[in-house]
């Protein structure tokens, strides 16, 4: 039962929520504005090379399995919803100060990005503040509101909100991150090492990507941004838990296609993610009544 916020996202609830989990994806969103596509040096494929794409595909079983998917439109390049709303990139936005050092920021990677993927520059010149103020006022705000929305709401029944927000990684990024010997990470768990989630729970996350034969780390090269930040808070049993997929698993990440073998592994994550579910319907079987 799909709901909207003017295109800004798309939520998946299920018929009943059935477990304290809740599934979301801020970065595959892929309803580029006609006229910032128009403004944009960059081409369609490089625009596009920073979108966790299709990953909203890869987990849209959440629904059947009692849990709702919250899933971004908005995409990455015109509003990074897994940064804070303060992180404004000084290079890209007029009328922005400079700040104590970010390395988001530094790196071209704040709310409103200024680079895509190899750093090429989003924008031709810098855009004015208020139509920053604008971007997070129509797309930043009404997603983290649904968010809340959802955390609170699930936490309230269940007395237990774990919040998997679900992300994918370009290939290459592993590369530095693999010992000599040792085998690729298909999957990085990301917990801020320990701060956003409690350790059982990140247990039962991996051992569901696991079970389906996918070999997992934790928080290298990737911990958690801002939504395990801000969101995750294991001491009032609110856990969140980034997920980063090996984007050369699924698709052909210089086309931006899937690769003809993705509904195969479209069926393989939701194999994790009915695992995911079953595990903690079993922990909190009685609290939701």
């Amino acid at each position: 039962m799909p709901e909207n916020d003017h295109a800004v996202y798309d939520l998946h609830l299920p018929d009943r929520q059935s477990v304290p989990v809740v599934f979301a994806s801020p970065h595959s969103g892929s309803a580029y504005p006609a006229g910032f596509l128009a403004a944009t040096p960059l081409d369609r494929l490089a625009i596009r090379s920073s979108e966790d794409a299709f990953v909203d595909r890869l987990f849209a079983a959440a629904p059947a399995f009692g849990a709702p998917l919250l899933a971004a439109r908005v995409p990455r390049a015109f509003v990074d919803l897994n940064r804070a709303a303060d992180e404004l990139d000084p290079a890209v936005i007029e009328g922005v100060g400079r700040n104590a050092h970010n390395p988001r920021i530094s790196s071209g990677l704040g709310v409103i990005p200024r680079v895509v993927a190899g750093g090429r520059a989003i924008h031709a010149g810098k855009i004015s503040r208020d139509e920053a103020e604008a971007r997070l006022r129509q797309c930043w705000h009404p997603y983290h509101d649904a968010l809340r929305r959802l955390i609170d709401a699930t936490r309230a029944r269940f007395g237990e909100a774990v919040l998997i927000d679900c992300h994918s990684m370009p290939h290459e990024a592993l590369e530095s991150h693999t010992r000599p010997g040792q085998p690729r990470p298909d999957v990085v768990l990301g917990d801020r090492f320990g701060a956003a989630a409690g350790r059982d729970v990140v247990d039962r996350i991996e051992a569901a990507f696991a079970g389906a034969g996918l070999h997992v780390v934790r928080n290298a090269p990737f911990a958690g941004a801002y939504v395990a930040q801000a969101y995750g808070r294991p001491s009032r049993r609110v856990h969140v838990v980034q997920v980063e997929i090996d984007r050369a698993l699924y698709m052909d990440e210089a086309r931006i296609e899937p690769l003809a073998g993705f509904e195969t592994f479209r069926q393989r994550i939701g194999t994790v993610v009915a695992d995911i579910c079953g595990g903690f319907e079993q922990v909190v079987p009685l609290a939701a009544e």
